[in-house]
């Protein structure tokens, strides 16, 4: 009926005469045809066959055209490759060399060349960094890459480690940078000495950058006075010194499965600067008095310059043993016996200060993946926070909050960690949300701090697991500022961190800035070119971690899936139009479950991401926060997938 229909015709003749042309990102897809995407809610078709001529993730422009009443791209120029210098494994093919691009949605073999500076006798398997050179839709009869640089062998068991470090172009080794540690300190700023007070630390058993010790003794009846000591490395590192920007190019100590790359030189983070019991060591104070209630007194909060020793290095499991009457482990005297059960006490008193005025936050695993020293995982267990850790964490939080006020008051700038909480249109679908549930509280409330804190309290006794991960996606991120600004997520209004200066370059800026309240001297404020750099460093690390935790999960998961009998646990925690993703709880493998695995009549079945649930024939059978149990079905090495099945 439509074969002579006129305005078909004429339309057809008019996209012909035009041939309009239009901007996108190209998205390719597992049936070899694409998309090419303009904006969120404009897509074009693209064929198999001009698929051939562009990558997944290239900008280009392409000629829109009308093909059996559907309009077409027609890739016609390259704007920018989505390829540059990228990681990809080598391939050999009839004695030619091939890569193929670290990234799972690029499936193409490409041709390349060894650059003459690279002398690496290249193998099927190996590692390399590269550089485009041709591209198709710049007139070339195929893709053309330049190897730059040998990685290591894909056989290496340190593979996954160097492989992703290069892909996001972060440090593999610690700082290359010579420091002569009796060198001239930066200031000679008179330092109280507290070196005849008990402080302690509380780390790891293999922590060696120790950055953080404490004291607290009771004043009275009615008020306790906490000291938290925070290692100074300001005190040897200059402003604007090369450690200084090496520092701040790095931005953190880089903490991946089985190892660190530090922000400083070891001599320095592991000793010169740590915390080390029984040695002197430049500090940085904060004296913090708090009532019986847990209230912090902040007229009295008192930031100073100390030398300090540290009595004795404690581990947390000793410490929660100990306090729970477990094990055989016993503190060497009464001081170090008292310290921890004043801390004990700190804790417990500003837990239910947290419950009345702010929120206790649900706690969630984490897991420790135990590496033998030639990369091999021995295994990945669960690590349990225990009262060492929550002790240590609380106090930090105090000596945060404490260090936000007084950059507030004094200097009006920092390196804040803000969280907003909701934005408004958010809190109004949380309070749609909330209805459901016979809770009825208002948006202008909820995007307040008080609000936020009462609605979490609300939720913590409501104790709905799928509610809160509803009401979680819906929370925004924590962002870096230099405006102090209120951090919801820990329920305080304000938060600049300086208690790890020797892991984080933002909390050597606030050293400086706190000294500079003690000394009373100048100091400029930096400009967001700081704060953006820290936040792309945090964010860099963060994608950094999970790639290699991807990959472990992988091969560590590939010599169990030897054993089909295995089943696992599995928390629900995203559902997409495709299927479900959970994680293990055994291991917090992140997996998937395709939506062919859940039900085999895709018409019966209705993924809804909005709501979280998954409906067969109209019926909830799974929702986010859910408890199933799954067994592997298949792991794609290659792009980092765990497919499971569940268990009906």
């Amino acid at each position: 009926m439509f074969l002579n229909n006129p305005l078909l015709k004429k339309l057809k003749k008019k996209l012909h005469n035009t041939s309009p042309k239009v901007e996108g990102i190209v998205k390719c897809t597992k049936r070899n045809f694409g998309f090419l995407d303009v904006d969120s809610k404009t897509s074009y078709f693209i064929t198999p066959n001009d698929m051939k001529q562009v990558m997944n993730g290239d900008r280009i422009s392409a000629q829109i055209k009308l093909d059996k009443s559907r309009e077409i791209a027609i890739p016609k120029k390259l704007i920018v490759p989505f390829l540059n210098i990228f990681v990809g494994k080598i391939y050999t093919k009839n004695n030619q060399l091939f890569i193929s691009p670290y990234y799972p949605v690029l499936k193409e073999l490409i041709l390349c060349y060894i650059n003459i500076n690279c002398t690496h006798d290249f193998k099927s398997g190996d590692w390399v960094t590269a550089k485009l050179v041709q591209h198709k839709l710049n007139g070339y009869p195929y893709f053309y890459a330049k190897i730059l640089q040998f990685i290591i062998e894909g056989n290496n068991l340190l593979a996954p480690w160097r492989v992703t470090l290069f892909r996001h172009n972060l440090e593999y080794n610690e700082p290359n940078i010579l420091f002569i540690s009796n060198s001239t300190n930066c200031d000679s700023f008179p330092r109280k000495d507290l070196t005849h007070l008990d402080f302690i630390t509380i780390d790891n058993i293999n922590t060696k950058d120790i950055d953080d010790a404490l004291f607290i003794e009771q004043k009275s009846k009615d008020f306790i006075n906490l000291f938290v000591a925070i290692a100074d490395p300001t005190y040897y590192i200059p402003y604007n010194s090369e450690i200084d920007k090496l520092a701040c190019r790095r931005g953190f100590t880089n903490y991946l499965p089985g190892f660190n790359i530090p922000m400083l030189p070891r001599i320095l983070s592991e000793e010169v600067c740590s915390l080390q019991p029984n040695i002197v060591k430049p500090s940085l104070v904060c004296l913090i008095v708090m009532d019986k209630y847990g209230n912090i007194l902040d007229e009295k909060i008192n930031f100073f310059l100390a030398w300090i020793k540290s009595k004795e290095k404690l581990i947390y499991e000793n410490i929660s043993n100990w306090l729970e009457k477990k094990g055989s482990w016993q503190p060497k005297n009464k001081n170090i016996a008292n310290q921890i059960s004043l801390l004990h006490n700190f804790f417990k008193i500003r837990k239910i200060w947290r419950k009345k005025y702010s929120f206790v936050s649900k706690e969630r695993l984490e897991y420790k993946f135990n590496i033998s020293e030639n990369g091999e995982i021995v295994n990945i267990i669960p690590q349990i926070r225990n009262i060492g850790h929550k002790i240590v964490e609380e106090a930090m939080i105090v000596a945060n909050t404490c260090a936000a006020k007084i950059l507030s008051n004094n200097l009006g700038f920092g390196i804040y960690n803000t969280h907003t909480g909701f934005e408004y249109a958010n809190a109004e679908n949380v309070v749609s949300l909330l209805i459901n549930y016979g809770i009825y509280v208002s948006a202008k409330k909820i995007v307040t701090l008080e609000g936020f804190c009462n609605l979490h309290r609300i939720l913590n006794k409501l104790s709905n697991n799928y509610l809160n991960s509803r009401i979680r996606r819906l929370q925004s991120f924590v962002e870096i500022s230099l405006k102090p600004a209120p951090h919801f997520g820990l329920g305080v209004e304000s938060y600049a961190t300086w208690t790890s200066p020797i892991r984080k370059y933002g909390d050597m800026m606030n050293h400086r800035f706190l000294k500079s309240i003690i000394q009373n001297t100048q100091i400029s404020k930096p400009t967001s070119m700081l704060t953006s750099k820290i936040s792309d460093c945090r964010r860099l690390h963060r994608i950094a971690t999970r790639d290699v935790e991807d990959w472990l999960y992988t091969i560590f998961l590939s010599n169990i899936k030897k054993d089909n009998s295995i089943i696992f646990n599995a928390e629900i925690f995203d559902i997409s139009r495709g299927g479900m993703r959970a994680y293990l709880i055994e291991n917090g493998a992140k997996v998937f479950i395709p939506a062919s695995f859940i039900h085999i009549n895709r018409n019966e079945l209705i993924c809804d991401p909005e709501q979280g649930t998954v409906y067969i024939m109209g019926n909830i059978v799974y929702r986010i926060s859910d408890i199933i149990q799954v067994k592997l079905e298949e792991i794609i090495i290659e792009s980092r997938n765990i497919l499971v099945r569940p268990i009906l």
